[in-house]
């Protein structure tokens, strides 16, 4: 049967609903951020920028790098915006957005996202970029998915519920290890914490009293002795990519820009240049 025309929303140009795009505006390989004005830093370098699409949080640019061609998006905060990034962005490819049916034969797409985030961990550096194995949901978007977890996400999911004695469960799920060898092999390798909020559930206060006032403590020092699972650094994307990447057959990697370390609470004087130095890093190697 057709998906039907609220389930997947088109624009009067065919184009899908929030992101605006068409499928020829699809690379093979699509970068993402999540502020709109880092597209823009991304695509500063490239040869040439053949297309633009400025709808609500979603920017997109369209151009080559060094011959190739990229798509860069950015998707806002929250893995509410990646869940509708993700379904738009593989409706693209995926279905026929004539018929409105699913094609007979899937596109695996490659996606790095590329992001901010900051250190649970005291040895991990201001300026220094991490790529994310793990990531662990403190969100609860998988709530309204089936997502397959294999032996032990199940196992790292119901110990860090238990040891930091959270009233739900996260949800733990692996990254693309091909594209983590192709582009971070000499980065530092994470388990990322993705957080539902920036500040309670990333053990900031300001003027409103937080129920786990010991969150961040816990989190850092949270340790799985027999697998030698730490927790290195949250932000609040990187479970949404990797669930959903999952459910639909894509390959994703989070690499990280690290511009805070929440432990000795420093924050980089020049986070900017963290973050064009990793952009650069992963143009270069995609």
């Amino acid at each position: 049967m057709p998906i039907s025309e609220t389930d997947l929303i088109l624009n009067k140009d065919g184009s899908v609903y929030h992101l605006n795009l068409l499928p020829k505006h699809i690379s093979d390989t699509i970068i993402t951020v999540g502020d709109p004005s880092r597209v823009y830093r991304v695509s500063q370098y490239f040869d040439d920028v053949e297309f633009e699409m400025n709808k609500r949080e979603f920017i997109t640019h369209v151009g080559k790098y060094k011959g190739k061609r990229i798509t860069v998006i950015s998707t806002g905060i929250g893995t509410d915006n990646i869940e509708i990034f993700f379904n738009e962005l593989d409706a693209l490819v995926n279905i026929d957005l004539k018929t409105r049916e699913p094609k007979a034969r899937r596109k695996r797409m490659k996606i790095i996202r590329i992001g901010t985030s900051g250190a649970l961990q005291d040895d991990i550096p201001l300026g220094a970029h991490l790529a994310t194995e793990y990531a662990v949901g403190f969100d609860n978007l998988m709530n309204f998915y089936n997502l397959e977890n294999d032996g032990f996400e199940e196992s790292i999911a119901r110990d860090i519920q238990k040891k930091l004695a959270l009233p739900f469960s996260p949800y733990v799920v692996k990254g693309s290890a091909t594209l983590k060898q192709n582009i971070a092999a000499d980065m530092i390798t994470g388990n990322t914490i993705t957080s539902p909020g920036f500040y309670a559930p990333q053990g900031r206060s300001l003027r409103i009293p937080i129920k786990y006032p010991k969150l961040l403590e816990d989190l850092t020092r949270y340790h799985n002795k027999s697998n030698d699972f730490w927790l290195t650094n949250f932000e609040m994307e990187t479970a949404g990519y990797y669930a959903l990447a999952r459910l639909l057959g894509h390959d994703v990697l989070s690499v990280n820009a690290i511009i805070a370390n929440r432990v000795k609470n420093k924050f980089s004087k020049d986070p900017n240049k963290v973050i064009d130095a990793l952009i650069k890093k992963v143009l270069e190697r995609i």
